[in-house]
């Protein structure tokens, strides 16, 4: 079936359609009809316009919504800068980041029961720089309770891609509710302001925050119309809004990796009804209609590429995700694993699951990770390689039961010294694990090949 089980039921109603020109009201008529600021719009409500590109970006690249709602953001007491508050990737951090080309493999990482989505965001590695809006930073959450009820999170740096590993994240935004389940991913775009509950208990994935571009999905080229990520299975939040004008309410923004905090005394989930380009959406990457060949050879895993920000003139992403899912393999004469390889760019792969890890990936296990730097060769352990060297190629039904990832990026990734030390699940033995024990199986001929060089 091309849809995940979920555990957890779904409770929202979305809209659907990635890149579609979206409008959804919460109150009948709240949207007013053909002009996006009228002198005076319905209900009294405030207009508000939320841009994520240039006014001048080509149409359809530009990124831009209406919003109508009881109160404007601007309506909040003065930020200030909250040293108490996590550390989500601070500039001092990207500016330490170490660089290695050593493999790099971790255990799961460990949640915290008692930090929420905020405390919670440890930086793993990235490469760039919020202010340039240049780059990116990769990121593990480990949460073990919702966030406080009248604090809401936003970030100025980037669109921020959630890839959901353990546990179910009900996030609030600006424009309705988004339940994200494992196996799904959501993309909270700049500047949208969230908060995150936990209705399934403690929860634990991946994030990847775009500090330039936006996430959208890539040419499907001679493939055609369809198939990979399929335009129609992306989900939308429909409007929702509270009433409360009285209350404290708090508001931590991010600002060139930074954190503020300021105060306001009316909700900022206030947006009766929104039209546009520009927001949040989510996606179940059960629904990923994956490509492969059906007669010969190995394609590149590029042909697994959910969504990306579109190559930058002369260069490719700065980052784009891909997905493994489950798959059949029939291609005949063939090494059907991954082929060994160095790679331009650096890879950074995690397992959501795997319902028999321990046989299939080693001591690679989901709510871990493993990086693989700029040219830093990678490939099949001794096992896998013997195995599928001699294995009969029949049809066979590969990854039953298990989805992995990889955020490939064009940037050199410097690790964090969370990510090397502090959080404790580095994997020291990975190279002695996976490819020191590989013997050359090399067979030298009885008659030498002539060059056409003398001796």
């Amino acid at each position: 079936m091309p849809v995940t089980k979920f555990d957890v039921p779904e409770r929202y109603r979305y809209l659907e359609g990635f890149g579609s020109y979206h409008q959804s009201e919460a109150l009948k008529d709240a949207l007013p009809v053909g002009q996006n600021s009228p002198q005076k719009p319905p209900y009294g409500l405030y207009t508000e316009k939320l841009s994520g590109t240039s006014f001048t970006a080509p149409r359809g690249q530009n990124q831009h919504s209406w919003l109508y709602r009881i109160l404007p953001t601007a309506a909040h007491n003065p930020f200030t800068k909250d040293e108490t508050l996590a550390k989500i990737g601070t500039r001092s951090d990207l500016e330490s980041l170490s660089y290695t080309p050593t493999q790099l493999r971790w255990s799961p990482f460990d949640i915290d029961a008692s930090a929420d989505w905020l405390h919670s965001m440890h930086l793993l590695a990235g490469r760039g720089n919020a202010a340039d809006k240049k780059g990116m930073a990769a990121f593990i959450y480990m949460a073990g309770k919702s966030m406080e009820a009248n604090t809401s999170f936003s970030s100025a740096d980037g669109d921020l891609l959630i890839i959901a590993q353990q546990g179910t994240l009900d996030i609030r935004t600006d424009f309705g509710h988004l339940l994200v389940r494992p196996s799904e991913i959501c993309v909270i775009p700049r500047g949208f302001r969230y908060h995150v509950s936990l209705p399934d208990g403690p929860v634990r994935g991946f994030a990847v925050e775009l500090y330039e571009g936006q996430w959208t999905l890539p040419n499907r080229g001679p493939i055609g119309s369809q198939s990979m990520a399929n335009e129609r299975d992306f989900q939308i939040p429909v409007a929702a809004f509270d009433h409360d004008t009285t209350s404290t309410f708090k508001i931590v923004t991010k600002f060139n990796n930074e954190l503020f905090v300021a105060t306001q005394t009316h909700t900022p989930f206030d947006v009766v009804a929104w039209h546009g380009l520009y927001y949040p959406w989510k996606y179940d990457l059960g629904r990923y209609a994956t490509i492969s060949s059906i007669s010969y050879h190995h394609p590149d895993p590029s042909i697994f590429t959910v969504t990306a920000p579109g190559e930058a003139p002369g260069g490719p992403p700065v980052a784009e995700v891909a997905v493994f899912p489950p798959r059949w393999l029939a291609m005949e004469g063939t090494f059907r694993p991954p082929w060994y390889h160095r790679n331009t760019m650096a890879e950074l792969v995690g397992l959501i699951k795997s319902p028999s890890h321990e046989e299939t990936y080693g001591s690679f296990q989901p709510g871990g990770a493993r990086l693989h730097n700029t040219m830093t060769g990678h490939g099949p352990d001794s096992v896998t390689l013997e195995r599928e060297s001699n294995e009969e190629l029949l049809p066979v039904k590969a990854g039953e039961g298990t989805l992995a990832f990889v955020i490939e990026s064009n940037r050199l990734m410097g690790v964090s010294e969370w990510g090397l030390e502090g959080c404790g699940k580095r994997q020291k033995d990975y190279n002695a694990q996976t490819w020191l024990p590989l013997r050359s199986r090399f067979e030298m001929p009885d008659e030498k090949m002539d060059t056409g060089v003398s001796n």
